[in-house]
């Protein structure tokens, strides 16, 4: 039997390795960890290559580690959790789900994901949207009068909704809820406590050239650089059409014609989040338009479900997960590319991502490292 962990581990750091052994105490089963690739669900390029995160996550605790494909690695946190769900379930040996969260109460966080399908709430967040109140908030408080404190404070976190969503994806399937408490330093804090720190400012000390020693198991051998994708990013959307844009998730209610009007004048990332934010629109959801934009992922493509489940690399106890798993498995891209019995959309997609994020780098990397990197294999007993 195995428990399974949606993650990106940008970068691994005490955190996952904290979860993965947590995961493995609680269940005394190994993990399977399902990990975003080339780039994630808070849309940008991942701090680091994926063979090289998920190398970490082998060292460290994870038994197998496949690629959750990059549609739903920058989706919304409801098709995020859905699919990473969706390939947990490709492997029968699979009992549970662990996740991190800021509240691990099972009760509050199944009141949140119920208070999600609950007409009242949406009724009131969309009464609250036309007001002009930012998605957020308005869903907080919408929870909050219909379900109560407890609910409200459940959807008030990003790790808690992500937490939420897991357990809207799990309905209807045998894998039961595992929440962790998250340790140390909250979500997006910048306070360091002990060896624990949050990713974002772990990534920003990594981008900035300081040190974060102490707070990572590894150091990874180099670090992207998200604003070197501008240029690209700023050409894909000057070049695409206003109907080519509505194609992309997310994207309605004229968005399209705004991401047109703003990417013809501004001269960054950054300065077109600015024009184009409303209160309707985060940052994040623009940030993910973006990305998609960038690297070509349409709303029909992530309504369509891959056939194959991707391997990035097992350790010895891994191979025998590897074995339950009831779907094809890649392990050759090239092999998998000329088989009819894999979605290949979904996979060229993955290859391309790969292709970008390597011009992410102060030194651009080579292309092809999908087909040029080999399985990861770790004996933790060495």
């Amino acid at each position: 039997m195995s428990v399974a962990v949606i993650c990106e581990c940008n970068p691994f750091h005490y955190g996952h390795e904290y979860l993965f052994r947590t995961a493995r105490e609680i269940t005394g089963e190994g993990v399977v960890a399902v990990m975003s690739g080339s780039f994630t669900q808070r849309g940008e390029v991942a701090v680091c290559d994926k063979f090289t995160r998920a190398a970490a996550a082998l060292r460290h605790g994870a038994d197998v580690v496949v690629e959750l494909p990059t549609a739903f690695a920058v989706a919304s946190a409801q098709r995020f959790a859905a699919a990473g769900v969706r390939l947990a379930g490709c492997f029968s040996d699979v009992t549970a789900l662990a996740f991190g969260c800021e509240n691990d109460d099972l009760g509050a966080l199944r009141a949140a994901a119920d208070a999600l399908r609950d007409a009242r709430v949406n009724a009131l967040i969309a009464d609250a949207m036309r007001s002009g109140a930012y998605y957020p908030q308005a869903l907080a408080a919408a929870v909050r009068e219909v379900c109560g404190e407890a609910a409200a404070q459940a959807v008030s976190s990003p790790n808690n909704i992500l937490a939420v969503e897991y357990l809207r994806a799990l309905d209807g399937t045998a894998i039961r809820p595992l929440p962790v408490k998250r340790q140390g330093a909250s979500h997006d804090s910048a306070a360091v406590c002990g060896k624990f720190a949050s990713a974002s400012h772990i990534r920003a000390l990594l981008r900035a050239g300081q040190s974060a020693v102490g707070l990572l198991p590894e150091l990874p051998p180099r670090v992207t650089h998200p604003e070197l994708l501008d240029r690209l990013m700023l050409y894909r959307l000057r070049t695409m059409s206003a109907d080519e844009l509505r194609r992309l998730p997310e994207v309605g209610e004229g968005l399209e014609n705004r991401l047109k009007e703003a990417a013809g004048h501004a001269r960054s990332a950054g300065e077109l989040l600015s024009m184009v934010k409303t209160k309707r629109y985060t940052h994040a959801r623009l940030r993910r338009v973006l990305t998609c934009a960038l690297l070509g992922v349409t709303a029909a493509l992530q309504n369509t479900e891959p056939q194959g489940v991707r391997v990035l690399g097992f350790t010895d106890d891994g191979e025998q997960i590897l074995r339950s798993c009831k779907c094809q498995i890649v392990t050759s891209v090239a092999k998998a590319l000329r088989q009819t019995g894999v979605n290949t959309e979904h996979l060229r997609l993955d290859l391309r991502a790969t292709d970008i994020a390597a011009l992410a780098y102060n030194e651009i990397l080579p292309s092809n490292q999908d087909y040029c990197t080999k399985i990861i294999r770790i004996n933790r007993e060495m």
